[in-house]
């Protein structure tokens, strides 16, 4: 057993020797995003409906915010490929500082759409860079394992810790209400600028642009992502359903949790830190086993688990299958990682960051849709 685990350190500690340095400071960064959202996250909607929001009206925000980063993936994408990664990774940072303090002050759920704006626009634009330099510094025989190590560090360890901080910053402060919630934002505002200066100074502008390709204009550089990429529209189809969730289940389980099952911020905190134990625990053994025995016999094995964690917040009983669904709802983004990992090898590095924004497009549009469906409901 020991010498098992000797070498399994030893391969970690290889694997990780011969990571270039861009996606060690961008998983820092993305550990420490993950931190912040993970603090806020149990608590976001419910902010907005103490601040006067109704369902619908929270469906509309979600809608309005994934739409139009949805609309700004393509060009995101196309700037990345042209102009490196660095300065677009600072404005997208820079747009969550931007959403964070207008959360923090906000006396109306009006205000709120400017958040979610900002929030959608930032989000996605700092994780469009992260997944451009993550697939392009990643071997082939890394990027599953890669992108595990992350959301291992990232959705598990620090996402862990996130909704702990979260639920005692929330119960010291007056409880799960507006006043309780606020000082989540500030928090994560001045986190997030930290993220700001850690990529300003550490990270390198590279760029995968193919030099013998002449500049052209961006619809001519969309078409030539499809014409030299494998089975792209397909997996526009396959990865805009998967991530459905996104708009139509997540921003409304923390809201159900707590005025339909009476879950408190312990238990609203107990939910999300439960999500991520399962990238955690289960996040590198499963990308390995993706690297073997393939990217999708892994999809068909989580998928299903997702499944069960959404009947199980339904039927939940007590705080115990609350916390039992939110484990299983770590699943999503175990299966969304392996995705991801078949998403970048469809195209050629210096098409990454256009293709990256094309699937954001469809995938984000549609989300905002059932964003706004699931609102009314």
């Amino acid at each position: 057993m020991g010498k098992k685990i000797a070498i399994l350190i030893s391969n970690s500690i290889g694997f990780l020797r011969r990571q270039p340095r861009n996606w060690k400071v961008t998983v820092t960064r993305s550990s420490l995003r993950t931190f912040v959202y993970k603090i806020i996250f149990p608590y976001q909607s419910i902010y907005a409906m103490g601040l006067g929001a109704t369902a619908t009206q929270l469906g509309i925000i979600n809608t309005i915010g994934m739409g139009t980063a949805g609309l700004f993936g393509p060009f995101i994408g196309w700037i990345i490929d042209r102009i490196g990664v660095k300065k677009v990774y600072l404005i997208g940072i820079s747009l969550l500082v931007v959403s964070y303090l207008i959360y923090g002050v906000a006396q109306s759920w009006i205000i709120l759409i400017a958040a979610m704006i900002a929030f959608w626009l930032g989000d996605t634009t700092s994780g469009h860079t992260c997944s451009t330099v993550c697939a392009n510094s990643l071997s082939s025989r890394d990027r599953a394992t890669g992108m595990s190590f992350c959301e291992t560090l990232a959705a598990g360890l620090l996402g862990i810790v996130g909704p702990i901080v979260g639920a005692s910053i929330v119960a010291s402060s007056g409880g799960v209400n507006v006043k309780g919630i606020r000082p989540l934002f500030f928090i994560s505002t001045i986190i997030t600028l930290g993220t700001f200066f850690l990529i300003l100074t550490q990270l390198s502008n590279q760029n995968w642009k193919n030099s013998s390709e002449r500049k052209s204009s961006f619809f001519k550089d969309i078409g030539q992502v499809f014409k030299q990429g494998k089975n792209l529209k397909r997996w526009i189809v396959i990865a805009s359903v998967g991530m459905l969730p996104m708009g139509m289940v997540f921003p409304f389980i923390q809201v159900f949790a707590h005025e339909i099952k009476g879950a408190d911020q312990y238990i609203l905190g107990a939910i999300v830190a439960g999500s991520a134990l399962t990238p955690l625990v289960l996040g590198i053994p499963l990308g390995r086993l993706a690297d073997k025995i393939g990217r999708k016999k892994v999809i068909y094995l989580a998928s299903p688990l997702f499944w069960i964690s959404n009947l199980m917040l339904i039927w939940a009983p007590n705080s115990g299958f609350l916390i039992a669904s939110g484990i299983l709802q770590g699943f999503f983004m175990v299966s969304i990682t392996v995705a991801g990992a078949m998403t970048v090898e469809l195209v050629p590095p210096e098409h990454m960051g256009r293709w990256i924004g094309i699937l954001r497009f469809f995938r984000l549009l549609l989300a905002a849709c059932a964003a706004y469906m699931a609102g009314a409901i």
